[in-house]
């Protein structure tokens, strides 16, 4: 059994969704798949990924990206009730969306979102990033308010032991796992990227590995003592921060 792991897969893209659609029905049938968010924000498209993946792994494990929770080009109320309706299709192909325990192993998804701890938001990020239009919140819901939300979900799952555990999110758990080679004109959506509080919940869980996305820049690096991956395949692009393929983080 092996799990692999990939993330921002944006399957609008069609390169993006020939790649998926070309993943052998053989090869995985014995393995784990983590989908760290950020496949589609169109539910009939998602869903259809969602049926793909599903037959061709052992398991798929989700959470959903901030493009999941995008309402702009639907009729639906507001994001919440979209992350509602996300689950439902994910539970409808048998995709995980709570923590699954195999052969000693138990995988852990942490939902989350940002809320401005990695920084004050500029002028440039308020007006570009497309969250800010597409995303609903009721209550006209803070940032803040927003990331609590998503916090409060994972608490009961933050106890969990196991001979080995894997963790993974959507949203990057800490700032400094953005590479310093990036220049910095692309460094204004840092603060849009994730959230102190998430790094808070993983130390508390204590996983072995933990696996984010978002950013799209690939990344494996270890800080105490815990392993921390990215594996976006990212838009069709972006081809030097990304590897394009499923990358196998776990061998049992």
């Amino acid at each position: 059994m092996r799990v692999f792991a990939v993330s921002d897969i944006h399957v609008d893209y069609i390169e993006n969704r020939e790649w998926l659609t070309q993943l052998s029905s053989v090869d995985y049938r014995q393995d784990i798949l983590i989908l760290a968010g950020d496949v589609t924000d169109d539910l009939m498209i998602l869903e259809e990924c969602f049926a793909e993946l599903a037959d061709k792994f052992l398991k798929v494990l989700f959470v959903p990206g901030n493009h999941e929770l995008w309402v702009s080009r639907d009729k639906i109320k507001d994001s919440i009730e979209k992350l509602k309706l996300v689950h439902n299709a994910a539970l409808a192909h048998g995709i995980a969306i709570a923590p699954f325990h195999i052969d000693g192993l138990s995988i852990v998804p942490l939902v989350s979102w940002y809320d401005f701890s990695f920084g004050e938001p500029s002028t440039q990020l308020l007006n570009t990033w497309t969250d800010f239009r597409a995303c609903r919140w009721p209550n006209e819901m803070k940032p803040v308010q927003i990331t609590s939300y998503f916090m409060a979900k994972n608490e009961e799952h933050l106890q969990i032991s196991n001979n080995t555990v894997i963790s993974f999110s959507h949203f990057l758990p800490r700032i400094d796992l953005m590479p310093i080679y990036i220049p910095q004109v692309y460094r204004y959506i840092y603060p849009a990227l994730g959230c102190v509080s998430l790094e808070q919940q993983i130390r508390k869980l204590a996983p072995d590995i933990h696996v984010y996305g978002h950013s799209h820049v690939n990344r494996n690096v270890t800080f105490e003592g815990i392993q921390y991956i990215n594996n976006a395949f990212a838009y069709p692009s972006e081809k030097s921060i990304s590897k394009k393929r499923l990358l196998c983080i776990y061998e049992h």
